[in-house]
């Protein structure tokens, strides 16, 4: 009896070996051979789900964006306003080794983005995303009535996701000078500073 395949698995666990090998050795490297070898498959196999080495770097940017979005989704945020915050944009930091490998493979995709317009559209959603996403933690605070009556919202919102952004960055090129407790301590610094927590 022929063995049953799940394509869907099949293609994510191509598209994480695509990212151990952009996060180990480049997104230049990451070549429908080296990929195929890092995931048991002939390069023909790998074909088979993904034609284009471009396909294939646009489904494995996809799934980490999707992966970020259901964890969070996932989640019951329950508790302590602050912490509840807090643990949101947590979301979108290195603060483990899945969210690391992650954000390295993103960090990566992103710098491809300036010179392959094919990548540019998925590189935009996910922005956009992001941009709404901490938009809405923004407006959540307002709700409550912890967001200190001089902080305007819309720039509280993009001072916020710049921040967000630099510390992940920070943290991912210096992490012996910029350490986790320390991206998390500026977090926290910046939201009490705009807070009435």
């Amino acid at each position: 009896m022929p063995k049953i395949i799940d394509h869907d698995k099949r293609k994510q666990q191509i598209a994480e070996a695509t990212w151990k090998v952009i996060a180990e050795e480049g997104i230049e490297q990451a070549t429908v051979r080296k990929i195929a070898k890092a995931t048991g498959l002939s390069a023909g196999a790998l074909r088979h789900y993904f034609s284009t080495q471009s396909e294939l770097l646009l489904y494995s940017m996809n799934l980490v964006s999707e992966r970020v979005k259901e964890r969070t989704m996932s989640k019951t945020y329950q508790g302590d306003p602050f912490d509840l915050v807090k643990d949101a944009l947590s979301e979108l930091l290195p603060i483990d080794d899945e969210r690391r490998l992650e954000m390295e493979v993103w960090l990566v995709f992103s710098v491809k983005t300036l010179v392959e317009e094919k990548l540019r559209a998925l590189s935009e959603d996910v922005y956009v995303e992001m941009k709404e996403g901490i938009s809405a933690i923004i407006q959540l605070l307002v709700n409550l009535g912890l967001l200190k009556e001089e902080c305007n919202p819309d720039e509280e919102a993009v001072r916020l996701h710049v921040l967000v952004d630099g510390l992940a960055v920070h943290h991912l090129l210096h992490p012996v000078s910029f350490p986790q407790q320390k991206m998390m301590d500026a977090l926290e610094y910046h939201l009490k500073s705009i807070c009435t927590f």
